[in-house]
């Protein structure tokens, strides 16, 4: 698993050339999915892997996150990056299927501007 996402890490970096923030963020929030993915696969008794991550997968972690009260900010974020790192993955024929393909990402609202006093 680490390995896909070293890959994915060094595609961004070259090809697509991410700032190291970017990288930074996206290494944090893949490394975090990995850890539960592993988590998962140890409590159904199977070995772990993206390609066995599926949808329920997906959701799973993503209402995991909720209840550890991330914020919808970060969520939508993490939701950013794994969207783009399954669609990584799909191109380069190590999964069939984007779990976060249909997943949607939390409405994060702007707030207003706030007024100038001269």
């Amino acid at each position: 698993m680490k390995e896909a996402i070293n890959s994915f890490l060094t595609y961004l970096t070259v090809e697509k050339g991410f700032s190291p923030n970017t990288i930074a963020a996206y290494r944090n929030d893949l490394k975090q999915l990995a850890e539960f993915a592993t988590e998962e696969a140890d409590k159904s008794g199977s070995l772990p892997s993206w390609a066995s991550f599926g949808r329920q997968g997906m959701l799973k972690y993503l209402l995991n996150l909720k209840e550890r009260n991330y914020a919808a900010t970060t969520i939508a974020r993490k939701v950013a990056a794994l969207r783009s790192f399954f669609n990584f993955m799909k191109a380069e024929g190590t999964v069939n299927d984007n779990p976060s393909q249909n997943v949607g990402s939390p409405k994060v609202g702007r707030s207003l501007p706030k007024p100038i006093s001269i």
